[in-house]
């Protein structure tokens, strides 16, 4: 370095480069020797490129995960986890304390039977809503669970809770805690991809912010109507060349910039992500092109019924992303907050995923895919066993429950055949195997090959992580 560079640069900014030559030659010391695989993985996981790929920190079958969001809280009651003894409680009163039941009057909450009937199904006897038609035919690929409880009774704190393990946001998603662990397989697609609704989840892009974790790590959302990806072809007249050196130039700009103001952590990945577009631009057209596929895997995924076009869309993207390498996709379906009309609304919504799940379940299983992508499907609460009551009983729902939710799993290292856990008589409260969001979040990582209490990340002071303080495995859960 010459000294016309020495003197343009602050103390700081040297400082900053000398401790990075520091970081450089213990990075190479530790990939030299015969390092622990925890040891070179941790050295990876803070040198060079933010997102490149990076060993499990413990042997591991899941390479990625499919995150499956039924926003607005599913009823575990009317899916998965039904409750005959509300037959003999229907529409008598409702009450906590006692847990007595009394005749109908005006100003009280009620208790309602479920407007669907449950059967046994698979092998394994797992106990399903009978709307689910499809699912039936993947229901020993799946482990349920019924013994897990939120915090929150308010759905905007509900979903930064199940997304980012704190219900007031600001903190990483799960996805860019797993792409932070894991890097990317695949350098020309993002590592962290959402399917969002037309309207966006209560709480918004804060559901798959990088929070403290470097930019690098941020979802990103993939339109549901029209082009996936705005403006991913070149503007007419402007070539692969043009755009090379245009970016070449921008890159050098920025560069220059970047080292007068080593801190600018935005700046570093608003570089990376003109290059990662640049890149895209050459695999993303085939990888979302769903008209390109065959006919018949189109129709396994419902694409061109009207139920179910939308949610099957993003069932086969899904397949697709993690076909090429993303590590991380997250699919929303929306409009579960059933507080009325309850068969309606969430017969309709059965119908529209029941399909599009099975033929992801069958296409990844068909590809040998299946045995390293871990699927969740989840809400972010579960649903009571009491509601309001309308004239008639045809308009009655359910209210936000944190107590007891239910949700499921299949793939990678999962425990499938199995249902774990258990709710009480009515479906209030969860009674066996109980455990907290956070300890669903740490079996996920542990499931994908990373360890909760060493993938930290140091902000404000502290080794911060997804489980907060800490969580524990449900080893139930896992094969």
């Amino acid at each position: 370095m010459s000294t016309e560079q020495y003197s343009c640069r602050s103390r700081r900014a040297f400082l900053y480069g000398l401790g990075s030559s520091i970081g450089a030659v213990a990075l190479s010391s530790l990939l030299g020797c015969k390092s622990s695989p925890e040891l070179v993985s941790e050295a990876l996981r803070h040198s060079g490129d933010p997102l490149t790929a990076k060993p499990p920190m413990s042997l591991a079958k899941a390479k990625a995960c499919i995150f499956l969001s039924m926003e607005g809280g599913p009823s575990h009651i009317d899916t998965f986890d039904p409750k005959p003894a509300l037959e003999q409680y229907h529409l008598k009163k409702f009450e906590r304390k006692g847990e007595k039941f009394s005749a109908m009057s005006s100003g009280r909450r009620y208790i309602v039977q479920s407007p669907f009937q449950s059967r046994k199904v698979g092998e394994s006897g797992a106990d399903m809503c009978d709307r689910f038609v499809h699912l039936v035919d993947v229901a020993d690929d799946m482990c349920f669970y019924r013994g897990l409880q939120a915090e929150s009774v308010n759905h905007p704190t509900a979903m930064y809770h199940i997304n980012t393990g704190n219900k007031f946001g600001g903190e990483p998603a799960l996805g860019s805690w797993v792409t932070y662990g894991l890097g990317t397989i695949n350098e020309n697609v993002p590592a962290f991809v959402v399917l969002p609704e037309l309207a966006w989840p209560q709480g918004g892009s804060g559901n798959w912010s990088n929070g403290f974790l470097p930019a690098h790590y941020q979802g990103t959302p993939f339109r549901p109507i029209g082009a996936p990806v705005l403006n991913i072809d070149p503007p007419p007249g402007v070539s692969h060349y043009h755009q090379r050196e245009s970016l070449d130039l921008l890159d050098q700009l920025n560069k220059d910039h970047f080292e007068r103001n080593p801190h600018h952590e935005e700046l570093e990945a608003r570089m990376s992500s003109y290059e990662l577009a640049f890149r895209m631009q050459a695999e993303v057209p085939d990888l979302i092109d769903i008209e390109g596929e065959p006919e018949h895997i189109r129709k396994m995924y419902g694409i061109g019924q009207e139920a179910t076009d939308a949610f099957g869309r993003k069932c086969l993207m899904a397949r697709k992303l993690i076909e090429q390498g993303v590590r991380f996709v997250q699919a929303y379906s929306g409009g579960w907050d059933s507080h009325d009309f309850l068969a309606r609304a969430h017969g309709n919504l059965i119908q529209s995923i029941d399909k599009p799940i099975t033929g992801l379940i069958k296409d990844l299983k068909q590809r040998g895919l299946l045995d390293e992508t871990v699927i969740v499907w989840c809400g972010e609460f579960g649903r009571t066993p009491d509601n309001g009551f309308r004239e008639g009983g045809v308009a009655y729902g359910r209210d936000h429950n944190p107590d007891a939710m239910a949700f499921w799993m299949a793939g990678g290292g999962v425990n499938a055949g199995h249902t774990i856990g258990a709710t009480d008589e009515l479906g209030e409260k969860a009674v066996e195997v109980v455990h907290p969001i956070g300890d669903l979040h740490v079996t996920l990582l542990k499931l994908l090959g990373l360890d909760d209490h060493n993938l930290t990340y140091f902000h404000s002071g502290r080794h911060k992580q997804l489980s907060q303080f800490g969580g524990k495995v449900i080893t139930d859960l896992i094969a």
